[in-house]
């Protein structure tokens, strides 16, 4: 693709995140943006959102993924709340990223007046959903230990547009040898204001921290 389709592709996708951005205002919701490598625990971390929430919210989820239902399954099990699945493979080409169009799409289908929180629980990948605004408040990764130390080097727009980072599966990280100051240099380097949550979330351990960080948006 030219770089100036690519622009043009990009410029249609801010018009239509504005009206999504819009669209959430008027219902009062605040919508984060959660993205990540495949296999980082994403929807583990969703899981413990929902349920360190308890209700506190009135709390819908946007569920992105290729093909299946899978994480949407898991999530309705967990808490009550709305989720809404969106298959890129259905009607999209089976695009590797959630793009504005597909979020406002999905809105026609579902009434969330009056939510307070939406979480869009992205397609993993560490690229493309780093360029796409969908019309969220802020955007959240999950970054796992056992992905190793360079990501932020490799990928650094996913690290640089993130308004924080979850760093998931620290209670792994000596059993996969991970340096951890090597990795928080990384990821200074790209981004020296980037929040930093370590936490895992199979033990529970720092999910606190990262529902007091998300309460504070919520109610700021």
């Amino acid at each position: 693709m030219r770089i100036d389709d690519v622009r043009n592709v990009l410029s249609a996708n801010d018009r239509i995140a504005v009206a999504n951005r819009e669209r959430f205002g008027r219902w009062g919701a605040y919508v984060v943006n959660l993205m990540s490598a495949p296999g980082a625990g994403k929807t583990t971390i969703l899981e413990r959102t929902l349920a360190g929430l308890d209700g506190r919210y009135r709390t819908a989820v946007i569920e992105g993924d290729v093909r299946g239902s899978y994480d949407r399954d898991r999530l309705r099990a967990v808490a009550d709340v709305p989720v809404v699945q969106i298959n890129t493979e259905e009607v999209y080409g089976g695009e590797c990223h959630l793009d504005a169009l597909m979020i406002g799409n999905a809105l026609e289908n579902v009434d969330l007046g009056g939510t307070e929180l939406i979480v869009i629980e992205n397609v993993g990948n560490l690229v493309c959903p780093a360029e796409f605004d969908v019309g969220e408040n802020c955007k959240v990764m999950v970054s796992s230990v056992t992905e190793g130390e360079d990501k932020p080097l490799k990928y650094p727009l996913m690290y640089s547009v993130c308004d924080a980072l979850l760093l998931n599966k620290i209670d792994l990280a000596s059993a996969v040898d991970f340096d951890r100051e090597t990795f928080l240099a990384n990821v200074r380097a790209v981004n020296p204001a980037l929040t930093i949550i370590e936490l895992s979330a199979r033990t529970g351990q720092g999910v606190a921290t990262w529902l007091t960080w998300l309460e504070q948006k919520l109610t700021a």
